[in-house]
């Protein structure tokens, strides 16, 4: 196991060697990431550990957890979303090899080298687990927008009258 990850790797290798990295990555570091993000402070807790199942598929188990700052789309203030990833990813040297992999793995395209980033797959699996539209689900909304007595004024005078009235009397 390593406390320190490095730049890149060869997969295959870290397949045969069973290899396992543990660790906390800056937010910072992963601009990608912080495109998305309200703040870009904080630490990544991530584990990866390459290995081959019983079938003799070469896979990596990703796991990383993070409180990222992301803007709620309701409210348009930030807060805090905990995020945490568990996934298995499938590697494969050809997209034709994707058919081969269990439903459980998601399939990751490794380079003709074999080299990888890992902090790309930890960057890439933490983007895809952001949600498209945020809501803090502690806000609300307005009490302007969510009244009943707005309705209520606007149902006395001042109220025009149903713009289908005529299509209905051109019905009877």
């Amino acid at each position: 196991m390593s406390v320190t990850l490095p730049e890149s790797v060869d997969a295959w290798r870290m397949v045969s060697a069973r290899r396992s990295f543990e660790g906390t990555l800056p937010i910072a570091t992963l601009a990608r990431l912080c495109e998305a993000l309200s703040s870009t402070d904080g630490l990544v807790e991530y584990g990866m550990d390459f290995g081959r199942d019983s079938l003799g598929i070469s896979y990596v188990d990703v796991r990383a957890q993070a409180s990222l700052s992301v803007v709620c789309q309701r409210s348009l203030e930030p807060f805090a979303l905990p995020v945490v990833v568990n996934t298995r990813l499938g590697l494969i040297k050809h997209e034709r090899d994707e058919a081969g992999l269990p439903p459980d793995c998601e399939p990751l395209l490794v380079a003709d080298d074999g080299r990888m980033s890992l902090a790309a797959v930890i960057e890439d699996e933490l983007l895809l687990a952001l949600p498209l539209v945020p809501v803090n689900p502690e806000s609300r909304l307005p009490d302007e927008v969510t009244s009943h007595e707005s309705e209520e004024e606007s149902s006395g005078e001042g109220r025009s009258e149903n713009p289908f009235a005529v299509l209905r009397e051109l019905k009877k």
